[in-house]
């Protein structure tokens, strides 16, 4: 089942006969959905996520982020719902020390997004240690792509992910792409991320999944591909798959974002097998501009 109250998310993403609309803070909910459908695990993607917000509504993150995700556990530990694979994000590292990021770096989120979902992953350790709760907590790099079949695909509104807003500004949807900053220490001054996509990162959860149920402990994993982009290698990116040029704008740096964030994988390849099906940037871009010029409107 899916639970899910329609902030973010669409009903055509989900048959309508496993979408349940509420929200995941809701605790007679949660006690009605896990007893009436049975719940044994739960996959966890219920979060605030733009980091620019996070800096000026704080407070928003962190009721949403963790005073909710308390909400979500105790739910879980009334029902005997033992298994949980959470949804948690590179932003748990912060400015790094070294590149690729390894699981044992420091975390030092420098956003309130990343300090929430750090949060939720201490709280997930103690909930293990009081009530055998285990947890998989699998940090994203930048999750993007639309899945290959064409009936999914990244639709947010407002729409705040790099890849999808250089597409629209390729269909003529956006007027221009902007830049938030140009003197990073980078090759071309402009942010570098790692792009992992969507199927890859169904893949991760599904081995997440089976591994906890299998009876390994409770851990936390990067989901990357490992190779960084900058910002404009992803404009040139776009430009090349669509065949069109994108009119950019440059701006500012915006507060809480690190310069470079690239995921070192190599733990859940070696323990739990992954290996990612799209690594290439120009696959991951693919794939998304085939759902975006289908679909101009997304799920609309």
């Amino acid at each position: 089942m899916v639970l899910d109250n329609l902030s973010k998310g669409h009903r055509e993403a989900v048959p309508v006969e496993r979408l349940v609309v509420g929200d995941f803070g809701d605790g007679e909910l949660l006690d009605r959905v896990m007893q009436e459908h049975k719940i044994e695990a739960v996959m966890h993607f219920g979060a605030l996520s733009l980091v620019g917000e996070s800096m000026t509504r704080p407070d928003m993150y962190f009721q949403n982020n963790v005073a909710k995700g308390l909400a979500l556990l105790d739910g879980m530990v009334r029902n005997q719902v033992k298994y949980l694979v959470f949804s948690s994000t590179a932003a748990v590292y912060g400015e790094p020390e070294a590149v690729p990021i390894t699981e044992d770096a420091r975390l030092r989120p420098t956003n309130p997004y990343g300090e929430s979902k750090l949060a939720f992953e201490k709280i997930l350790k103690w909930y293990d240690q009081a009530f055998g709760l285990k947890s998989i907590s699998l940090r994203y790099f930048n999750a993007a792509g639309a899945d290959p079949a064409g009936d999914i695909g990244e639709d947010h509104n407002p729409e705040s992910h790099l890849i999808p807003l250089v597409i629209q500004a390729a269909l003529g949807l956006r007027e221009n792409i902007q830049v938030f900053g140009t003197d990073y220490p980078t090759p071309d001054g402009t942010c570098i991320r790692d792009y992992i996509h969507i199927n890859d990162l169904a893949e991760a959860h599904v081995l997440a999944l089976n591994s906890l149920a299998q009876g390994e402990g409770s851990t936390a994993y990067n989901l990357g591909n490992g190779s960084g982009y900058s910002v404009l290698e992803v404009i040139r990116t776009v430009e090349k798959v669509s065949g069109r040029k994108v009119k950019v704008v440059l701006g500012e740096r915006r507060a809480g974002d690190p310069a470079v964030l690239v995921a070192g994988s190599e733990r859940i390849r070696r323990e739990l097998g992954w290996q990612p099906k799209f690594p290439e940037l120009e696959e991951i871009v693919g794939t998304a501009w085939e759902w975006h010029s289908r679909y101009p409107g997304g799920f609309r």
